[in-house]
Order: C-alpha cells, then structure tokens, then sequence
C-alpha cells in the first residue's frame, strides 16, 4: 500500500471508509431529518441521539489523532480563520428547508440511491450541479459580496476552532478541556435515556459512523505528508464532493479524484451492498410533476446552501464538529430552523405553524 503514489491512495482510502460509512448507515437508516422529525412530531429522540453520539465519537476520536500528531485538521477550511457568519445562517437555513422539500439530505440521497431511488439520483444531480455553480460559477458571483465579504476573521487565535478562541481570550491552552467538556456532556444528555442505554445495536452503529471521520483526517493528513503535489485535508462531506464527483464522471482533466470523491463512491457502494442484504433494492420515482419540481427545488437549495454554509449535516454536524470548528453549531441551528420551517410547510400547511401554536397554547393558558 506504501508503495502507492499518497495521491492515488486517498481516493482508496476514501472508497474504503465509505463503505462501511453507507452499509451502515443504510442497514440503521441513520438520517439527519427523519431523527428531527420524529423528535419534533413523535415526541421520540432516539435517533436523534444516535446522531449525537456519531458527532460526539467523530470529536473525541479526531481530538485523540491531533494530539498522537496523526491527523492535521488545522490544515483544513473548516479552521480557517475566516468565519463567513453570513453564510452559516443563510446557507444552512436553505440546506434546512431544501432538506426537508426531499426528505433527506445530500447524504441520505446516496443511500437513497443505493436503494434504487431516481429520485435519490435527481437530487444528487442537481445537488452537485449547483454547488458547483455556487462555487465555480455565476452563483459564485453573490456568494462574494453577500459571504466571503462578510466574514469575521479570527487572525490573532489563527483559527476559528472553540477550543483556540478560549485559549486567546483566557491565556491558558483550554483546547483538550473544551474538547473534553463537550464529549462529557454529550454523552450525558444521549445516555440519559434508559430506553437508548438499551439499544446496543443503534449505539455500535453511531460509533462506526462517527469513527469514519477521524479515520478521513487520517487519511488525508497521511496522504497529504508523503505526497510531493498538494492533498486536501478533509472528511466527510457530500455537497462539493458530489458535484465533483459529477465531474469526474463526464470529463477528464487529468486530475486524480480526491478522497472526497472516493467517499461519494464508496458510501453508494455500500448503501448498495447493505440494501442487497436486506433485499429492499427497488426503482422509485416521484409520483407528478409536483414532487419533482420540490425535488428539484430541494436540491438546489441543498446544493447552493451546502457551499454557503461550508458543509452539510455530515460535513458541518459531524466533520466541522470534530474539529470544534465555531461554525459547526451556526450551521446545524440554521439548518434545524430551515428543517422545521420546511417541515411545517410540508406538513402543516404554513410556515408560521410552529411559532403559532405557541401562540396559541399561551392563548389558551390565558384563558
């Protein structure tokens, strides 16, 4: 393996951590939305802490190879000292709603696909398309002035991690104690629950999904040091990926894909795999020209928000978070906002229907 070009071996080594990334995920039906909607309308959070404790494994396993110098974050855009606010608000409240129009997220449309959906395969295309053309083409244009622009710029701590900020503004090095405090009280809040202490095979499921991030930093830090030509540090993320995946499908430049691309591949390979054992591999399409048109809507707004926000579910709440990066809880707010404004939508026929039904249980408590 050592004997590899590092550039050639990080697509592997993406392929390699994607399947297990996609067999898992589809055999538990790890989705953001659906542990969202069934803690807001069931009442039920378990898989919502089954989320959590993915995050969590994701922060403390990535933690443990910066501190053994084995993985270099650092080197990644998620600390870049440039903090686009703006487009952490925005971009993530369009991924939210763009989630909730289809159902899933840029991630869950892979292991979608690997079902069998069309409709998985319409919005990774436009998913991608759009993301390339809010990063490489005209929609880039807005995102300057209305993003980039707009950022604040954490230049003295050198990065926007949590953990550096309160360093700076204490004096004393406090990035292994935040690291720390937020896996502790992580895991308080998702083994606080007697019925998911209970539940070993979702618990087994979380921590492997978790562990692919830290094992991307590893990989692509690797890959980065032995190679001669440069190597992104990255993850996990399936916005940009899936747009250059596309690319990489219908052009050559020749250019080596990335292990971005390769985790694109390898987590529809073992959506694939994991639905042919479970025998649930079937063609879906929409149903009318309406559910396309809020497919497509979806995916572009998924798509255009991803590359706003920097990220999407994976690549902020679970990528940027095991970095402490300041914009993983920015973005996963705006998304659960844009999520539950869509959902209400969809569901209850208005967007103000949250917010009204406050009103009116404070209403009827006045009465």
């Amino acid at each position: 393996m050592f004997d590899l070009d590092p550039v050639m071996l990080a697509p592997f080594l993406g392929v390699l951590g994607g399947c297990v990334l996609g067999y898992v995920a589809r055999m538990t039906h790890f989705c953001t939305l659906a542990s969202l909607e069934r803690h807001w309308y069931a009442g039920d959070s378990n898989r919502l802490r089954v989320w959590v404790l993915a995050s969590v494994t994701a922060l403390v396993g990535t933690q443990v190879l910066v501190a053994l110098d084995l993985a270099d974050p650092g080197a990644s855009f998620y600390l870049s000292p440039a903090f686009p606010w703006t487009g952490a608000i925005l971009g993530g409240f369009m991924f939210g709603v763009g989630m909730a129009l289809v159902g899933t997220c840029g991630f869950g449309a892979v292991l979608r696909l690997g079902g069998g959906s069309l409709r998985a395969l319409v919005v990774l295309t436009v998913i991608g398309l759009s993301a390339l053309a809010a990063q490489r083409g005209i929609v880039g244009s807005l995102r300057v002035p209305l993003v980039d622009n707009m950022a604040v710029y954490f230049t003295e701590t050198g990065s926007q991690s949590i953990g550096d900020i309160l360093s700076e503004l204490t004096g004393v090095r406090l990035q292994e104690a935040v690291a720390v405090m937020i896996a502790v009280a992580g895991l308080a809040w998702i083994f606080k629950s007697p019925t998911f202490r209970r539940q070993f095979s979702k618990i087994g499921s979380a921590i492997v999904i978790g562990a692919v991030i830290p094992f991307g930093w590893w990989a692509t830090t690797f890959a980065a040091e032995k190679a001669f030509s440069p190597v992104q540090i990255e993850a996990g993320s399936f916005v940009v990926p899936v747009g250059d995946t596309i690319m990489k499908l219908i052009t050559y430049t020749g250019t080596w894909p990335d292990y971005g691309v390769g985790l694109v591949v390898g987590t529809l390979a073992g959506a694939v795999v994991a639905a042919l054992v479970r025998r649930d591999i079937r063609w879906e399409a929409c149903d009318d020209a309406r559910e396309l048109g809020r497919h497509l809507l979806g995916g572009t707004l998924m798509g255009v928000g991803g590359v706003f926000a920097m990220g999407c579910t994976i690549g902020q709440g679970i990528t940027a978070f095991s970095t402490m990066a300041i914009s993983a809880p920015v973005v996963m707010l705006s998304m659960a906002v844009g999520a539950r404004v869509g959902l209400a939508w969809l569901i209850e026929g208005s967007v103000l229907a949250p917010f009204r039904r406050h009103g009116d249980a404070q209403e009827n408590a006045a009465e």
